[in-house]
């Protein structure tokens, strides 16, 4: 049958074979040496530290709505030294206890060269978005004592770039913990009228 290799007759059937042949010899080949090139040269995950977090609103309401209004600054260092890295896809937004409250704002795509350092300042807000319950109870306490523990997130895909190869995408997560003291302004840096600004420089954890 014409869709299976051998199956030619004649002499163009050895021919249709050895080209055959052929082709799926060189895919191994490539396979192979992608292979090769990444267990040698061992991709480093890139390090993420989020620096600070400016605080423009963060007021709830009831019935259980929170208005939010941040603008963070996010780094990025590849620590790779033969190995580029492609960011196809990045949002960053905050959540409390695992309940997302902004929106999601996207940073352009970007690529970051070997030993190379990133940094970017998104806004991230929501304007009245309905909180759970519980979560809310949580939250008013945390206000009351003065201290609120979120975290940013930074969800995407990333491509390798190893010389002229470059990978499929992977999917990238990182988590950044905040912990912004609302109750003490003194604690942070006024930028505005009613902006503070609070330095973190947190470690983030970041899995691909």
């Amino acid at each position: 049958m014409s869709k299976d290799c051998g199956n030619h007759g004649g002499g163009g059937g050895g021919a249709a074979s050895r080209i055959c042949g052929a082709i799926i010899g060189f895919i191994i080949i490539v396979l192979i040496t992608i292979f090769l090139v990444w267990v040698i040269l061992q991709p480093t995950k890139p390090r993420f530290i989020l620096q600070d977090a400016t605080v423009y609103a963060f007021n709830l309401s009831q019935p259980n709505l929170l208005t939010s209004n941040f603008q963070i600054t996010i780094a990025s260092r590849n620590r790779n030294s033969r190995i580029g890295i492609y960011y196809d896809r990045l949002h960053v937004y905050a959540t409390y206890r695992n309940q997302q409250i902004t929106l999601r704002t996207a940073i352009p795509p970007t690529y970051q060269g070997h030993k190379e350092d990133n940094v970017w300042s998104p806004f991230v807000y929501g304007n009245s978005v309905p909180i759970a319950p519980f979560n809310a109870v949580a939250l008013g306490d945390e206000q009351n004592r003065g201290f609120v523990t979120l975290i940013i997130r930074a969800d995407g895909r990333v491509r390798w770039k190893v010389g002229t190869l470059i990978t499929g995408k992977y999917h990238l997560h990182v988590r950044c913990l905040a912990y912004i003291n609302l109750a003490d302004k003194a604690a942070g840096i006024h930028v505005g009228e009613n902006a503070v600004k609070y330095m973190l420089v947190n470690k983030c954890s970041v899995n691909v």
